[in-house]
């Protein structure tokens, strides 16, 4: 038998629910929060990023669950490549960009197609 719960929990400045599902063993899965955002990589001093998915309370350089692309400020100009397909599938699945990966994502031209989806499916 499953006693469903949800609970509060604040994530920069916003409030998410999240649905806890605990078992008669008392064992709770978690949903997570899932969050589009840079990992560092590149020497020290020449900094490079990789767009990555990855859990809200990971560490920034710590797991993550997919890479979507890389970004790198040091080329004139500067390099964005990002997968559209993976990006716009997290999106729609609940995906949080960080403010410089909803940045970049703006650049690519990805939000505003993931904006249009989420329209058109308002309006059915």
């Amino acid at each position: 038998m499953y006693d469903l719960r949800y609970i509060k929990a604040t994530y920069s400045n916003a409030v998410d629910s999240q649905l806890v599902i605990v078992h008669n063993n008392q064992k709770k899965d978690k949903l997570r929060v899932v969050k589009i955002r840079l990992r560092r990589v590149g020497a020290p001093k020449k900094p490079s990023y990789r767009l990555v998915i990855a859990d809200a309370r990971s560490p920034r350089n710590g797991a993550f669950i997919n890479t979507i692309g890389h970004y790198n400020p040091l080329t004139d100009p500067e390099t964005v490549v990002i997968d559209e397909e993976h990006a716009l599938y997290w999106l729609k699945n609940g995906a949080q960009p960080t403010n410089t990966a909803a940045r970049l994502l703006e650049k690519t031209g990805i939000m505003a197609k993931f904006k249009l989806v989420k329209e058109k499916t308002c309006e059915t």
